[in-house]
């Protein structure tokens, strides 16, 4: 089973680099387009994905929250407002995407993946929580004893991303854009093979042409394969998964398939 996520959000990582940007105009700008480039890939290979939206992203892009929903994708929260967040952000995060999309949201991401209260979680009324990498990434995560797989914390089930089994090395978006695609592959299935399931997640400003943007600063592993050629590398890794029998499902489905149906159901193959 693959869980294909993106942390829908306003454009903000301009002002990690000193750039005096505003997020809620030239950042939305950034990350529509590059949703919408993401929701074509997809829609071409005929997958599902997750994807974990800001309260910002979904109140000033409505009609690309309801194309996501079209086309058969799971809306999940990430928070209100990226830079910015506040620990009321479980609770107003969940009414605002709610009330954007007439439907009901099940899973939260904490913007950055920074830890977030579990009780929290629990009492908002979610059912899963993938707020965790399970990497040792210098200043950004130190979680080398933290569970690799999917736990239950406050009865709500924890979905970390995918790391490799031994060394613990992030498959994650950054490596996508930096790998070697032959070699990212490779990881990909090992992990598969070893834990019966995959977990990543990319960011829709990923797939922007930051390139042709040095005003913006952005650190070359970040710029690196940008634009049209992310698009090229997700559908590759979309293309190789799928060749070898793998299903894409939502996060929602994932705690269905693994509380539920104990992996019973075909569907949860």
């Amino acid at each position: 089973m693959i869980l294909l996520s993106f942390d829908t959000e306003e454009f903000d990582v301009p002002r990690e680099h000193g750039v005096d940007y505003d997020t809620l105009t030239e950042g939305m700008e950034v990350s529509v387009i590059g949703t919408n480039r993401i929701l074509d890939v997809l829609k071409a290979n005929g997958v599902k994905a997750t994807f974990f939206c800001t309260g910002n992203f979904a109140e000033h892009a409505p009609e690309v929250m309801q194309r996501i929903m079209n086309e058969g994708h799971e809306v999940a929260c990430h928070g209100v407002d990226h830079w910015n967040p506040q620990p009321t952000d479980v609770h107003r995060s969940k009414e605002i995407v709610e009330r954007v999309t007439g439907q009901k949201v099940y899973g939260y991401r904490q913007p950055r993946m920074f830890p977030v209260s579990d009780k929290g979680i629990q009492k908002a009324g979610y059912v899963y929580n993938s707020s965790l990498n399970p990497a040792f990434i210098p200043g950004r995560y130190m979680h080398l004893t933290a569970p690799r797989t999917w736990f239950i914390k406050e009865e709500v089930m924890q979905i970390p991303a995918s790391v490799t089994p031994w060394l613990r090395f992030p498959l994650f978006w950054l490596s996508l854009h930096n790998l070697p695609q032959w070699l990212y592959h490779l990881l990909v299935r090992r992990t598969l093979r070893h834990d019966g399931y995959f977990v990543t997640y990319f960011h829709p400003w990923e797939f922007y042409d930051l390139k042709e943007h040095p005003e913006l600063r952005m650190p070359f592993i970040i710029r690196n394969h940008s634009g049209q050629q992310m698009c090229q590398r997700l559908d590759a890794l979309i293309k190789m998964l799928k060749s070898g029998g793998h299903r894409f499902i939502t996060y929602h489905e994932f705690v269905d398939c693994e509380m539920n149906n104990k992996g019973k159901s075909p569907n949860c193959k």
